[in-house]
């Protein structure tokens, strides 16, 4: 065998071999950021676990389907039981007005003088209720290792665990007595009271008054990977009506008679097929219905119809929804959709109405960029990977954009799940420390930081 060669230990070798340890260290994750706060915090998540387990146990177990107005402020108490130990001034708002039990409005108020100054305005956004009603037949939690199946697991009572959690670590750390906070726990999420004016009016007051909005909402992970949520886009309805000339069918397409109402409202929605498309927009077509006869219930979600293959359709029906990323494109595509449904059809005239009960969009803006940008430093100082920003096309609308116009967000900051609004919703227990640390050492940097309003 022949010795290995020698290197001539001189001046420049030892130069280039210092550089490349350099740039070896350079690359290694860095933990060097994290102050002694932030390590307690996190050691105060990981002791708090079979504690945040149970309470999710105890959540799921009380049915808060979103017109079960008894069960919602049930889980309501149990969370103002939990705020007020953290030192929360804690108060339910009733929402009868909207057909719905209420909300939970949470505050805490750090010192406004001296050293422990309360900086950046934070609003906590959650979510008592489910889409499970007690006539579902999913109404239990069940542990599956790392995994805990049972109603609103994942949407949102493992949201509001987590956001206890943070919150505990913060008090443990000593950082929760300097952070204003306003936590705002909606009991009509899931399916929202009307007027949505009445049903939004605490959490919308409540954005103008924060600097920062932070949606404990499920963590978003493709392919293996969290992501971050900087925007939701909005959630609309719309309903076309079409009426037309009746008649024997033998006279369809002719002049006198017309195309009758159903091919009146089959080349609308061809249009909307055609015409529409543009970035991340959406718009379905969920009821269909027409004939001689045809109605509407009350809530727009069941029809009747009456008719004849031989008599001419004299009125159709059709209702979806509508889904854009910004305030300004919903207007636009309602003036584009409203454009086709003005156009003339033979024997036919047609109208179309939006919904006032919808969600608004929330934009992907620099603010909100700046937040993820923020949570990825803590990643780098956990020595977790960074944090692309989510396709909006892959989350549905959601409560934070109610404020999103007023104030920064950041969306989902509660823990990963699968199986959401379907038995069997599955939430991943592994992810409620990782995402209470972010929170937790998020919150209290944001504590520190300048208040802007």
């Amino acid at each position: 065998m022949h010795p290995p060669p020698r290197i001539a230990h001189n001046g420049p070798m030892k130069t280039r071999i210092a550089l490349a340890l350099m740039a070896i260290l350079t690359a290694l994750p860095a933990h060097a950021q994290l102050s002694p706060a932030d390590t307690k915090m996190g050691q105060a998540v990981d002791a708090d676990q079979a504690r945040s387990i149970t309470l999710l146990e105890k959540l799921v177990n009380q049915n808060s389907g979103s017109l079960n107005l008894p069960g919602v402020t049930k889980v309501g108490e149990m969370m103002r039981t939990e705020l007020e130990a953290l030192g929360f001034t804690v108060k339910w708002v009733p929402m009868e007005k909207a057909q719905r039990a209420g909300h939970i409005v949470a505050t805490h108020k750090g010192p406004s003088t001296g050293s422990g100054a309360r900086g950046k305005k934070m609003l906590l956004i959650g979510h008592l209720d489910t889409v499970f009603e007690p006539n579902s037949p999913f109404q239990k939690y069940e542990r599956q290792g790392d995994k805990g199946v049972g109603p609103g697991a994942g949407d949102d009572k493992g949201g509001m665990v987590v956001m206890l959690s943070a919150l505990r670590a913060m008090q443990t750390a000593g950082t929760l007595k300097g952070a204003d906070i306003e936590i705002v726990l909606t009991g009509d999420e899931e399916d929202v009271g009307d007027p949505v004016s009445v049903a939004r009016a605490d959490l919308i007051a409540a954005g103008k008054r924060a600097d920062v909005a932070l949606d404990f909402e499920g963590l978003s992970v493709v392919d293996g990977k969290d992501m971050g949520s900087i925007a939701r886009r909005s959630s609309s309805s719309w309903t076309i009506t079409v009426t037309a000339k009746g008649g024997h069918s033998s006279r369809i397409f002719s002049d006198e008679a017309g195309d009758g109402a159903i091919y009146a409202l089959a080349r609308i929605i061809r249009d909307f097929r055609t015409e529409l498309p543009e970035p991340n927009l959406t718009y379905n077509v969920g009821l269909i219905t027409g004939g001689a006869r045809a109605a509407l219930d009350a809530n727009g979600i069941e029809a009747t119809a009456s008719g004849k293959t031989n008599i001419m359709a004299e009125i159709a029906l059709a209702r979806g929804d509508l889904r854009t990323l910004s305030d300004e494109q919903t207007q636009r595509v309602r003036s584009k959709m409203t454009e086709i449904v003005a156009r003339g059809y033979p024997g036919a005239q047609a109208k179309i109405e939006f919904g006032q009960d919808g969600y608004p969009a929330m934009a992907p803006t620099d603010g909100n960029r700046a937040l993820l940008a923020k949570l990825n430093g803590i990643n780098r100082d956990l020595g977790l990977p960074e944090m692309a920003a989510l396709d909006p096309l892959k989350r549905g609308a959601g409560d934070i954009a109610f404020v999103a116009s007023d104030v920064d967000g950041l969306v989902g900051l509660g823990p990963s799940s699968t199986g959401d609004h379907a038995p069997g919703e599955t939430v991943d227990l592994a992810s409620f420390p990782r995402q209470a640390k972010r929170a937790a050492i998020l919150m209290t940097r944001l504590s520190l930081e300048k208040a802007g309003k």
